[in-house]
């Protein structure tokens, strides 16, 4: 009859019955070790379920290699490295996934920044714009054929049918309403935007 204590004198004993497919010895391996095997994965997891969860694994490894018990020097070495090794296993598992999501999660923010963010050009660009709409027409005229048209003072001149230091003029007065424009909107500025206007100016 099985003794249902396991000690230092019947352990091969049972792991051979167990390696014979004895049901009977597998549950006394269980209790033997199932709490000491689940106080050393807690202890790397921090984790009970996780800790329950890899025991489990590790007991279920140990049924489905059982021919092999009866071959090992030392059991108890043999069953801590299974639950190292599963242990690892479970960890790198939950790296794997936390890198997963990371990336999803800055996938989605560039993805949001790319359809709902605007950028400094774009934003400096729409208050020019907005300070263009401001300007009297001829220097609305002026400002549009020099930086838009890019054509030369004299060119504009010509086209308007007024002299270049006229153009010269409306030119200088819109630049410095725009300018005064964009230093308005300073204190609202990110620096990507101050950058674009500093260079513009």
């Amino acid at each position: 009859m099985l003794n249902l204590k396991l000690n230092i004198h019947n352990e091969k004993e049972i792991l051979n019955k167990l390696a014979a497919g004895d049901q009977r010895a597998f549950t006394v391996i269980f209790d033997s070790y199932y709490q000491l095997l689940g106080a050393y994965i807690y202890k790397i997891t921090e984790s009970k379920e996780a800790a329950e969860e890899i025991v489990q694994e590790v007991f279920i490894k140990i049924w489905e290699k059982r021919e092999i018990l009866g071959e090992i020097d030392s059991f108890k070495a043999y069953l801590f490295i299974l639950s190292k090794n599963k242990t690892v296993d479970y960890l790198r598992a939950i790296a794997k996934k936390r890198v997963q999501q990371l990336a999803v999660l800055q996938q989605m923010k560039e993805e949001s920044y790319t359809m709902d963010s605007v950028s400094p050009l774009e934003e400096y660009n729409l208050i020019i714009e907005k300070a263009v709409s401001k300007l009297p027409p001829q220097q609305q005229k002026v400002y549009h054929l020099s930086r838009y048209e890019k054509l030369k003072y004299e060119e504009i001149a010509l086209h308007m049918g007024i002299s270049k230091e006229t153009v010269k003029k409306h030119m200088k007065l819109a630049l410095a309403f725009l300018k005064q424009q964009v230093k308005m909107q300073i204190q609202n500025m990110n620096l990507g935007l101050l950058f674009v206007a500093l260079i513009y100016f």
